[in-house]
């Protein structure tokens, strides 16, 4: 029987990892049990960088140790530990990827700027979602599903379209390493800002935050 637990209850974490310390599950369940249960995300199994290339074992990969492994199911959203543990035993050491598209979307720009825009977003008032951090230098901020489709329109709005910017909208259809997997063999993923109940559920809209980022991206590219 599966160990489910509540979204929100701090006695369902207390579950995960004692029912991990208990049953001897790797560290990697124990993640995946918190972003299925607790933050409601699916998470899809991933390659991982080896030695001359990538686990998924491709001679030409494109992506090493950065794509969904093609033969792995998704575990999906609401996933027990149980579930997890079941699932990812048939792919050990696989990294952990998120699907994008469904409950967030992504806005990507480079590392420097990320981070100073997100003090000034929150001295502005204006917390943002989670934003993780890549080993090759990018900050990654959630944003409402919906802002790749949008983000043309937007940044039109904004007067920011004829501006060459070094910021990029993911959607349906990409996936992004989550902390604290690998990326590419470079290194961990990091949160700079880790996922709470509130912003997991609903991330903050693109155009709350596309402002004050474009402008950072515009004045770090100057």
């Amino acid at each position: 029987m599966g160990m489910g637990f509540t979204i929100g209850s701090s006695r369902g974490i207390r579950d995960i990892r004692s029912g991990s310390r208990r049953r001897g599950r790797t560290a990697e369940c124990t993640v995946v049990a918190e972003y299925t249960g607790l933050w409601g995300w699916s998470v899809v199994p991933g390659a991982r960088a080896v030695s001359g290339g990538c686990s998924c074992d491709s001679p030409d990969c494109a992506s090493p140790g950065a794509h969904p492994l093609p033969y792995a199911a998704e575990i999906p959203a609401g996933a027990t530990l149980d579930e997890v543990a079941a699932a990812w035993s048939r792919f050990p050491g696989a990294t952990l990827l998120l699907p994008v598209g469904r409950s967030f979307d992504i806005l990507d720009v480079a590392a420097p700027a990320g981070r100073r825009a997100l003090v000034r977003l929150e001295r502005m008032g204006l917390p943002p979602g989670p934003v993780s951090q890549t080993p090759d230098g990018r900050c990654q901020f959630f944003v409402a599903p919906g802002a790749a489709a949008d983000l043309p329109a937007l940044l039109y709005r904004m007067g920011w379209d004829d501006a060459d910017l070094d910021l990029h909208c993911l959607g349906p259809g990409d996936h992004i390493t989550a902390p604290p997997s690998d990326h590419a063999g470079l290194g961990p993923v990091d949160w700079l800002r880790p996922p709470s109940l509130d912003t997991a559920a609903a991330p903050p809209a693109a155009r709350l935050l596309l402002g004050t980022l474009a402008y950072i991206c515009h004045r770090s590219a100057a």
